[in-house]
C-alpha cells in the first residue's frame, strides 16, 4: 500500500512532537496533585495557572475566564445546561442552528424534554446562518444564542461578529462552539462578543480528553461536575495537568505560526477544490467557497455512495472522511448537508478532506488522482449513472 495521507484533521490530529515532550514529566516525576499544599504539589499549580495564561492571550481575555474540561462536548454540555439551570426564571427559550455539532443538538433535546424551548434556525445553501432569521426568532424569554464559530462538517465560517452583536443588543446570553475554528483562526472573544466559547485539545495538535470553556466574568454559571473545589468550585475533578500543559504547548504552537499554516493551507485547499471541480464532472462544493476553513474541503459526487468511496480511498492510504467523525458508521446522511438542501442521494456522496501544515502539494496531486479514478469506477458500476448518461446522451 502507499503511503498514509492523512485528511481527516477535522476528526482529530496527532500530537506534535513538542506537544509531547512538554507532557511527559507529569506522568512521571512531576506527578503532584495541584489541590495539595505542599511545594512539590504548589509547583503544579503554577503550571495549571501558566496554562491559563496562554490561552486566556490567545483569546484576549483574562486569566480567571479558562476552565478546563475533558473537551469539546463537556464544554458544550456546561455552557448549554448551565445557563438554561441559571438563567431560568428570566426565560426558557434557546436559539441554535441545523448544522450544530451533536453536542449542542442532544443537549438541546435534552433540554427540550426539560421543559425549555428552543428554536433550530435554517442555514443558507452555503451553511451560512440569516441574521434576519435570527432576530426573528428572539423572544421576550430567550436566555442563550448558541451558534457554532465554523461548521465541523462544511468549514462554513459563521458571521460571528454580527450574532454577537445581536446578542448582545438584545441582553441574551451568546456561545459559541469553536472547536473547529480555535488555533485556526484568530478568535478575541471581545470583538466577536463572545460571552462563552467550547475548544478541544485534539483538533489543534494536542492531546486528547482534554479542552475548555471560556465563560465570561459576571456569568452566574454554576458547577457543571460536583466534588470538589478544583477549578474556582465550578468544575470538580483532579486536574488533568499533562492534558493542560500539552494543551497550552499546542494553543501556543497554533497561535505563533497561524499566519504561516493557514497561508499554505488555503492554497493547497484551493489546489484541491479547483482540480476536482474540474475534473470530476457532476461534482459539488459544501459550504461557502470563500468563507471557510482554511484546511476544509468538503464534496459530493453525484451517482456514488461515499462509503465506498472511503473504503477505496482507504485502500489507496487516503483517510477522508463523509462527515463528522462522532457519526460515522450512521447509514443516515449527513444532517448538516441536508439542512443546506442536499437531497439524501447527493448527500450520501459527500468526502470531507481536511488538511494539515504537513500536508504537500504531492500529497494533493496524488488525492485528486486517485479519487477521479475511484469515482469514475464506481460510477462505471451505477445504473442511475447509466440511465443519467443515455438521457442526456
Amino acid at each position: 500500500m502507499a503511503k498514509t495521507i492523512y485528511l481527516d484533521n477535522a476528526a482529530t490530529t496527532p500530537v506534535k512532537p513538542e506537544v509531547l515532550e512538554s507532557m511527559l514529566p507529569y506522568f512521571t516525576e512531576k506527578f503532584g496533585n495541584p489541590s495539595a499544599v505542599y511545594n512539590f504539589a504548589a509547583e503544579n499549580k503554577n503550571v495549571v495557572t501558566q496554562a491559563r495564561e496562554t490561552i486566556a492571550k490567545a483569546l484576549g481575555t483574562n486569566t480567571q475566564d479558562i476552565y478546563f474540561t475533558a473537551g469539546g462536548s463537556e464544554s458544550d454540555n456546561w455552557a448549554l445546561k448551565a445557563t438554561a439551570e441559571a438563567y431560568k426564571d428570566k426565560g426558557n427559550h434557546i436559539i441554535t442552528t441545523k448544522i450544530e455539532h451533536h453536542a449542542i443538538l442532544h443537549t438541546c433535546e435534552y433540554l427540550e424534554q426539560n421543559g425549555f424551548e428552543v428554536t433550530y434556525l435554517d442555514v443558507d445553501e452555503q451553511g451560512i446562518v440569516k441574521l434576519e432569521e435570527l432576530k426573528k426568532a428572539i423572544r421576550p424569554s430567550t436566555i442563550l444564542i448558541s451558534i457554532m464559530f465554523a461548521n465541523n462538517e462544511i468549514g462554513t465560517i459563521q458571521p460571528i461578529k454580527e450574532i454577537g452583536e445581536i446578542a448582545k443588543e438584545h441582553n441574551i446570553l451568546f456561545h459559541t462552539d469553536a472547536v473547529q475554528a480555535f488555533g485556526h483562526l484568530d478568535i478575541k472573544v471581545d470583538e466577536y462578543h463572545i460571552d462563552m466559547l467550547s475548544a478541544s485539545g485534539h483538533k489543534l495538535n494536542g492531546p486528547k480528553g482534554i479542552g475548555f470553556l471560556y465563560i465570561r466574568k459576571g456569568l452566574k454559571l454554576r458547577s457543571f461536575v460536583h466534588g470538589g473545589a478544583q477549578e474556582r468550585k465550578r468544575r470538580a475533578g483532579t486536574e488533568n495537568v499533562p492534558g493542560i500543559v500539552g494543551l497550552a504547548k499546542a494553543v501556543e504552537i497554533s497561535i505563533n505560526t497561524m499566519e504561516e499554516r493557514v497561508k499554505k493551507e488555503k492554497s493547497l485547499r484551493d489546489k484541491l477544490i479547483d482540480r476536482v471541480l474540474a475534473e470530476i464532472p457532476y461534482t459539488r462544493l459544501n459550504g461557502d467557497r470563500k468563507k471557510r476553513l482554511p484546511n476544509n474541503a468538503n464534496f459530493s459526487f453525484q451517482f456514488i455512495e461515499g462509503e465506498s468511496l472511503l473504503i477505496m480511498l482507504d485502500m489507496k492510504g487516503i483517510c477522508g472522511s463523509s462527515g463528522s467523525a462522532c457519526t460515522s458508521g450512521s447509514l443516515d446522511p449527513s444532517h448538516v448537508l441536508l439542512a443546506i438542501g442536499l437531497p439524501h442521494e447527493i448527500a450520501h456522496g459527500s468526502l470531507r478532506l481536511t488538511l494539515s501544515d504537513e500536508t504537500t502539494e504531492e500529497d494533493i496531486d496524488y488525492v485528486v488522482d486517485t479519487v477521479k479514478e475511484i469515482v469514475e469506477k464506481l460510477r462505471s458500476m451505477s445504473p442511475l449513472y447509466e440511465d443519467f448518461v443515455k438521457q442526456n446522451v
